[in-house]
């Protein structure tokens, strides 16, 4: 897929972005998510069927990539949301006998995260999407502004800009 090339949601476009996909919520899942309900196929399949859902063509590879990164994100506030419900008993606490397994961030974490990045978003959208980018998807920098189509310096003051806004937001 071309950098100027528009092309609607297609077979061939998923066959062409499957296994970036695949690697994009690999990088994000392998960082601790402890998604019990998520492995990296159904991330992009769920996040697939929220994107075939939009209507008309990507502008360009950044487009497409930073809609599948909205997509990834939505798909896992979603789990954690789901999982957190009283009524799924998402009040009970999931315990893991192997203790050799890193800490992951919990729900709550995730949810207040995300409740963050929205104020982000009104404020500035890019930085919000640097943080989709690196948070929710794993991208690292230079990946990150391939993605936004901007230089890796842009994204490194981006990314320290945004993580400053929502530690605010957050304490």
């Amino acid at each position: 897929m071309t950098n100027n090339s528009t092309r609607p949601l297609s077979a061939e476009l998923l066959a062409t972005s499957y296994d970036e996909l695949k690697r994009m919520a690999h990088s994000r899942l392998r960082k601790g998510e402890a998604l019990t309900l998520l492995n990296t196929t159904s991330l992009v399949h769920e996040a697939w069927v929220r994107m075939s859902s939009r209507n008309g063509p990507w502008e360009s590879r950044a487009h497409f990539f930073g809609y599948a990164a909205q997509a990834m994100r939505s798909v896992v506030v979603d789990a954690a949301r789901e999982r957190s419900a009283l009524r799924r008993g998402g009040d009970l606490q999931q315990v893991t006998l192997a203790t050799e397994l890193p800490a992951a961030p919990g729900d709550a974490e995730i949810l207040r995260v995300h409740e963050a990045l929205q104020d982000l978003e009104k404020l500035d959208e890019r930085l919000a999407r640097v943080v989709e980018l690196r948070y929710f998807v794993g991208l690292d920098e230079s990946e990150a502004a391939e993605a936004l189509n901007v230089s890796r310096r842009t994204v490194q003051r981006d990314w320290m800009k945004a993580r400053a806004l929502l530690w605010e937001a957050m304490a």
